[in-house]
């Protein structure tokens, strides 16, 4: 047995998706979702297979990093890879910080020996959607048509937007699936699956009018 990671992980809403590559097709329900948040009404459990949360305190940044890190390293134990999103070029902010939280979090895969690899926000985006500057409320209207579940209802239904955590558990699904059908030799980017969605939505605005 096979079982791998899509890891989209930050300092304020990392969120890990966890898979048996022994499925023959990639599906919600199969699914393991971990994540933190800041919000402690949302660490709970959705749908079975989503599990939320509450950081832990610090008293520094590397605090911080590790306790974040040992959080992620400790859902993926017994995962044979792992795959996470790179940095975004167009990030602002604690960029510094953000590098040196994913680089602790790399070196305690490492020494777990586990094989770990980095696709671009981009490609991820362009898998899900068909465009590589989608955004979180573009990601989540096709992880919506695919998987027919409606996460920001579920988890932040008085938000208009999709936002954390409904935002990073999207990302962390589509960066599994991207690693999955990489080790199954399969499309990495299926532009039927991508154009029905698009139909999809075409359908969905027409009803609006």
């Amino acid at each position: 047995m096979m079982v791998i990671a899509g890891i989209d992980y930050s300092l304020c809403g990392p969120a890990i998706c966890v898979y048996d590559t022994n499925e023959p097709r990639f599906i919600f329900k199969k699914c393991s979702f971990f994540y933190l948040t800041s919000r402690k009404r949302l660490a709970t459990e959705f749908y079975n297979n989503i599990r939320g949360e509450v950081f832990e305190d610090y008293n520094h940044d590397c605090e911080r990093y590790e306790t974040i890190a040992d959080w992620a390293t400790d859902k993926v134990i017994g995962c044979t890879e792992i795959l996470l999103e790179g940095y975004a070029f167009a990030a602002k902010g604690r960029v510094f910080n953000i590098a040196e939280n994913t680089g602790l979090l790399k070196y305690k895969l490492y020494h777990r020996g586990i094989p770990t690899d980095v696709v671009a926000p981009t490609t991820i985006k362009k898998m899900a959607t068909g465009k590589g500057n989608a955004d979180k409320n573009m990601m989540h209207d096709s992880f919506m048509l695919e998987t027919s579940v409606d996460l920001k209802g579920l988890i932040t239904p008085t938000k208009k937007n999709a936002e954390s955590p409904v935002s990073d558990l999207v990302d962390s699904f589509y960066i599994c699936k991207y690693l999955y059908r990489k080790m199954r030799g399969e499309p990495l980017i299926d532009f039927n699956e991508v154009a029905d969605r698009d139909d999809d939505m075409d359908d969905e605005n027409d009803k609006l009018y």
